[in-house]
């Protein structure tokens, strides 16, 4: 009996210390989180439904490097957390900023992007015509909910109001209607509002106001997984790959190679 308790409990421990790497590598599947929504960097065109950016060039990339097929699973900022620590992927792909609170929660790799804050706001607004006239009595400031954004202008804001909204959708809607001025973003997003539409306007810092570098995600503990994947940061970052993933999707200005 007591054997027999002593075998159980040493399955179980093995159950829990085994790697997803081993489980990738025997399903011969690599299970990659996006959010379909982030132009440059894991954006599904609706026009064509297909999926493209920076980390969806360099998920083909990895799963190439560990021989596996590639599956990517939809996410997003407001369930990154839950979807990374529930193994609904085995690891997270999509520019996502490495904040204090994310790190509470998730293993961040090495930063391969890092982008500052820019402002969207319509070609119509004329109150805000610079950076300087975003933080002002009367104008509303949108932020979508999960964003780094969100805490970083809760912060920053002494004299707009602060909107945060419940989609990165809604947050567009808000401004493009009137019913806000202007919403947070990053470099590609930005770049997307003003290739994509006829009413956006980017309004750029004057100065660097809030760099944060962009990584991928995935769950703590997990040693054997995580160095296999700096392994594979530090390959790209050395042989030419990630340069011309972020030359190819227009992302170079933002490109972290240390």
């Amino acid at each position: 009996m007591f054997r027999l308790s002593l075998i159980l409990v040493m399955s179980f421990s093995l159950l829990l210390s085994a790697s997803q790497l081993e489980k990738i590598v025997e399903d011969k599947l690599l299970k990659v989180c996006v959010w379909p929504d982030y132009y440059s960097i894991s954006y599904v065109n609706p026009r064509t439904q297909e999926l493209s950016g920076i980390d969806v060039d360099l998920a083909k990339e990895l799963a190439k490097y560990l021989e596996v097929k590639l599956e990517f699973v939809g996410s997003s900022f407001a369930t990154l957390i839950e979807d990374v620590n529930s193994n609904k992927c085995n690891i997270a792909m999509f520019g996502i900023g490495k904040t204090p609170a994310r790190a509470e929660h998730l293993r961040f790799t090495s930063s391969h992007i890092a982008s500052d804050i820019y402002a969207v706001t319509t070609k119509t607004n004329s109150r805000i015509k610079k950076w300087e006239d975003i933080d002002k009595e009367g104008n509303i400031v949108v932020v979508a909910k999960g964003t780094l954004h969100e805490p970083i202008m809760k912060e920053k804001l002494k004299n707009a109001k602060l909107l945060i909204s419940a989609t990165p959708k809604a947050r567009e809607q808000e401004v493009e209607s009137g019913r806000a001025d202007l919403f947070m973003t990053d470099f590609p997003f930005g770049k997307k509002m003003v290739e994509s539409t006829d009413w956006a306007k980017l309004i750029t810092p004057n100065e660097t106001y809030h760099i944060t570098e962009y990584a991928w995600a995935m769950k703590k503990d997990d040693d054997k997984w995580f160095d296999k994947v700096e392994e594979f940061m530090k390959k790209i970052k050395s042989d030419g790959r990630l340069l011309k993933a972020a030359k190819d999707n227009g992302l170079e200005p933002i490109l972290n190679i240390k």
